[in-house]
Formats: structure tokens, C-alpha cells, sequence
């Protein structure tokens, strides 16, 4: 029993420096990627699974309990889905266009901008001291509503451009995110946390794994075809870039418009302005071609660090007006 213990405490010390580390992890695995592309390679058949394991140990941290009260004021749930999958798609679809005729590449930035909220998120909430059951309820709607939101706003902006197999995308978003979702809520809320409390330690860091391992196979697949010295790639990383540190502030300014107050709108920031690049990239190797990759990619390298500059700015501003009032 004591070993056990001790084994959970050391898990947990892997797996808080593993979150602290997410900034340079991500992009140590896209290095991993590129560098033993002919490894990582082989391992594409087990990302579904993979990515499974990652989606089942944030889910395991969800209530669909928590849903009530946050849904009891609608307002900041409408503005995160108005943000995220409206506002976001739009504006990168318009912005891209300006710069790129290549429709991969639009196509890339639309599904970037569309896709599901990441569950790291709820770290950065809980750092940023933002609505905790807000955020629960965000990524838990957003992750099970991906299969018809995300294929429907590419539908919807790229159909006449792009070829996509949407039903694939859909039924890619289901094993992924949604069935693993379901199931871990499940077995939260049926053992009243007493099951999470003790797995959670072990899974948890396995996820992170897994989070590397899944980036690295995703960008092995692709590598071959990357070619650094190519301007288009670095256009596309300015605009990223930009388009990145400009969806947290036009958030912001939707938060404002709808009059959504800290530590509420700390909150639909963060959860509109990050996204689950793990799993769109996933897609978009499986169901793009490969010029659509390269901004999930370049996004993979520099979200964490724009949500922990973008969020401590709001946040920190937040709390100042608060404090003159």
C-alpha cells in the first residue's frame, strides 16, 4: 500500500513538470517529428488510440453536475461559441485569404481557427483564477458537439474550395475526443471522484506522453514534404502568429461588448482563444492536404505562450479595475 503511495506522489511530481513544461514539450515533439521521422512514422495507426487516452484523462476531471450552474447564465456560453466558431472562422478565413490564393493553406487556417477548445485550458483557468465550473462546461459542450461544429464551419466557409471527406472528420472527432469525453464523465460522476482520485496520478502523465508522441507521429508524416527554406512556410508563422495574439484580443472585445465580467470573461477567453491542436492537426494530416497542415503546426509551437502572455495581461487588468471600483 505505502508503495503504492509513493509511486501515485511521483507520478504527480512527473506530471506537474510535464504541465509546466507543455510550452517546450509540444515543440520538442515536433523536433522528435522531424528528426526520427522514420520512427515516429510507424506509430500512425495507434494515434486515434493515443489520443483517446489523452482525451479520457481530462474527461475523468469533469462534472456534468457543474453543467447547471454555469448554464443558469447562458450569456458567457453564448459568447465562447459565438467567438470560437463564428468570429474566429470568419476572421481567419477573411485574413488568410488577403495574404494566400492557395486554398490548402486558407483551408488550413479556417480548421486551425475551428476546431474543438483545448482541455488544457481548464489548467490556464484554474492559474488564471478564472469561473472553474464556466470552464467545465465549455470544453465539456465544445468537445461533444465537435463532430457536427467543426465539419460544419469548414462546410460551410471551404466546401466550394476544398475537397473534405465530413463524415471521415466527424467520425474522427468521435473516437477521439467525444467517446473517451462520455465515458471518463461517466466514471467521474458514477464514483463520485473516488475513482479519478486514484488514477488520475498514473494517467495523467501518460497523457503527456502520449500528447508528445501523438504530435511527433503527426508531424513524421508530413516532414518528408517540409522544406524550411520555402517563404511560404515562414509567411504562414508571422501569420499565425498574429492571427493568435489578434483572436485574444477580439475575444476580449466580444467579452466587453456582451458585458461579461472576472472572473467569467477570463474564461471564455482562454477557452475561445486555445484550441485542441493536437486533435485538428490529427485531422488535418488524415483529411488535408498537406499545405493546410503547416498552420496547425507553426499554431502547436507558439499557443501555450501566447495564452500565458495574452491571459496574465487580462487577467491582470481585470483584477486592477476591480480593485479601483
Amino acid at each position: 500500500m505505502q508503495s503504492i503511495k509513493d509511486a501515485a506522489k511521483l507520478a504527480k511530481k512527473i506530471n506537474y513538470w510535464l504541465e509546466r513544461l507543455i510550452p517546450v514539450t509540444t515543440p520538442f515533439g515536433i523536433v522528435m517529428g522531424f528528426v526520427l521521422s522514420g520512427v515516429f512514422v510507424n506509430l500512425r495507426p495507434l494515434v486515434t488510440w493515443l489520443f483517446g487516452i489523452m482525451t479520457f484523462s481530462g474527461a475523468l476531471k469533469l462534472k456534468a453536475s457543474e453543467l447547471g450552474a454555469a448554464v443558469k447564465t447562458p450569456m458567457p456560453i453564448i459568447l465562447f461559441f459565438a467567438a470560437a466558431h463564428l468570429l474566429m472562422p470568419v476572421f481567419s478565413m477573411l485574413t488568410s485569404s488577403l495574404f494566400f490564393e492557395n486554398p490548402d493553406v486558407i483551408s488550413g487556417f479556417v480548421l486551425l481557427f475551428s476546431g474543438p477548445t483545448a482541455v488544457s485550458g481548464f489548467i490556464w483557468v484554474s492559474i488564471l483564477k478564472g469561473d472553474m465550473a464556466l470552464g467545465l462546461t465549455l470544453i465539456l459542450l465544445d468537445t461533444l458537439l465537435a463532430p457536427v461544429v467543426v465539419p460544419g464551419s469548414i462546410s460551410i466557409l471551404m466546401s466550394a474550395k476544398v475537397a473534405m471527406d465530413m463524415s471521415g472528420i466527424a467520425l474522427s472527432l468521435l473516437f477521439m475526443v467525444v467517446i473517451p469525453t462520455i465515458i471518463g464523465v461517466t466514471i467521474n460522476e458514477t464514483s463520485r471522484g473516488k475513482i479519478p482520485a486514484s488514477v488520475c496520478p498514473f494517467v495523467d502523465p501518460i497523457a503527456k506522453i502520449c500528447l508528445i508522441t501523438v504530435i511527433a507521429t503527426n508531424a513524421s508524416i508530413i516532414a518528408p514534404g517540409i522544406k524550411f527554406s520555402d517563404p511560404l512556410i515562414w509567411k504562414i508563422a508571422a501569420l499565425v502568429i498574429a492571427l493568435t495574439f489578434a483572436g485574444f484580443a477580439l475575444i476580449k472585445l466580444i467579452t466587453v461588448i456582451g458585458k461579461c465580467r472576472f472572473p467569467k470573461d477570463i474564461t471564455v477567453i482562454i477557452c475561445s482563444g486555445l484550441r485542441n491542436n493536437s486533435a485538428v492537426m490529427t485531422i488535418a494530416v488524415a483529411f488535408f492536404p498537406q499545405a493546410a497542415v503547416l498552420p496547425v503546426l507553426i499554431s502547436i509551437i507558439i499557443q501555450q505562450s501566447v495564452a500565458a502572455i495574452m491571459g496574465k495581461m487580462f487577467a491582470k487588468s481585470e483584477k486592477l479595475q476591480a480593485a479601483g471600483e
